[in-house]
């Protein structure tokens, strides 16, 4: 028999989930490359350690935009180095592969996918919707009639999706998440402040003092850049205000998408949507404030998962342990 590896292909994070085994890799998704020959040097939290930090012969960077394929030959390297690392090198029989894919992904962008994972020595290859995976994760029933709202923000996308009867009615795919995010507050901050913030700092300061909505007590925290004018490192103090204000114009356009699938939504699973609320999943639902703020936009009340970043693979490995109750919810390829 063989065996089944699941795999959640974040923009940001990669995540494989080994049958019988649960989670056995959590690592940043990136890679970094010689210059010189393209040899891969380094993947996942070492990579991402040298990012801003690399002289020229030295290229670190996420294979992943959007959530999408956007450097094939570096993805397929990245996939060889991590099933290697689990199955060994010498694999006497070839896995089963179950993959997500974003919602909105096209026939182009899903056959990347397929072919980056086949050619990296997979038997068969499955794909599974971003949103339904998550919901799977979240412990939501989609094979059930009743209808299910699931938001998932990624790194480099934001996914809404009404689900009923095991796969998706209505949704939509935004190229805003944790990344847009990031450049928000580091763009904020080079404008009010004058000082140019490294994306790695802004991503600490929006897990540390961020938040969606203005805070009562406000909380502050010194972050170091280069400052504009005179180009020399300079400290200063950033408050939760500062982050409230920068990254308000994307979770506007999240919730803008939010509002679109509502309005798109069936009166029957409208009525399903009002008495369960949204679930929200993906890394950037752990933003502060943010589900207070889209229950009070939306009018719908909204809760995050638990474990938000870990819905997606949690729900591959659902699948890939019942597998016969969800293959019609996955895309097929026979080889």
């Amino acid at each position: 028999m063989s065996k089944k590896i699941g795999i959640d292909l974040g923009t940001s994070s990669i995540r494989l989930y080994l049958q019988d085994r649960g989670v056995v890799v959590d690592e940043p998704n990136v890679v970094a490359l010689s210059a010189i020959n393209q040899k891969v040097l380094a993947v996942g939290e070492e990579a991402k350690k040298m990012i801003g930090r690399t002289p020229e012969s030295i290229l670190a960077s996420y294979p992943l935009t959007g959530g999408v394929i956007a450097n094939y030959k570096t993805t397929k390297q990245m996939l060889q180095i991590y099933l290697g690392k689990i199955l060994g090198r010498v694999r006497l029989i070839k896995p089963d592969v179950i993959i997500n894919v974003p919602v909105g992904a096209t026939s182009t962008e899903r056959k990347a996918v397929f072919d980056a994972v086949e050619s990296v020595g997979a038997k068969r290859v499955y794909l599974v919707k971003s949103p339904l995976a998550a919901a799977i994760g979240a412990g939501i029933d989609i094979i059930s009639s009743s209808g299910n709202m699931v938001i998932d923000i990624g790194a480099g996308k934001t996914e809404v999706a009404v689900i009923s009867l095991g796969d998706i009615v209505c949704a939509t795919s935004v190229r805003y998440g944790g990344e847009k995010i990031d450049e928000a507050i580091v763009n904020y901050i080079r404008k009010k402040h004058n000082l140019v913030l490294g994306v790695q700092t802004s991503e600490t300061l929006k897990k540390s003092i961020g938040s969606a909505m203005a805070v009562k007590k406000e909380t502050r925290e010194e972050a170091s850049g280069n400052n504009t004018i005179s180009g020399l490192p300079e400290s200063i103090m950033i408050s939760t205000s500062d982050i409230v204000n920068a990254v308000k114009p994307v979770l506007n356009e999240i919730i803008l998408a939010v509002k679109q699938v509502l309005q798109k939504t069936p009166p029957e699973l409208s009525s399903d949507v009002m008495d369960k609320g949204i679930l929200m999943c993906g890394g950037g639902s752990k933003l502060a404030g943010f589900d207070d703020l889209l229950t009070k936009i939306s009018g719908v009340p909204c809760q995050v998962a638990e474990e938000p970043d870990l819905c997606t693979i949690k729900g591959i490995g659902v699948i890939m342990e019942n597998f016969d109750n969800f293959s019609d919810s996955l895309i097929w390829k026979n080889k």
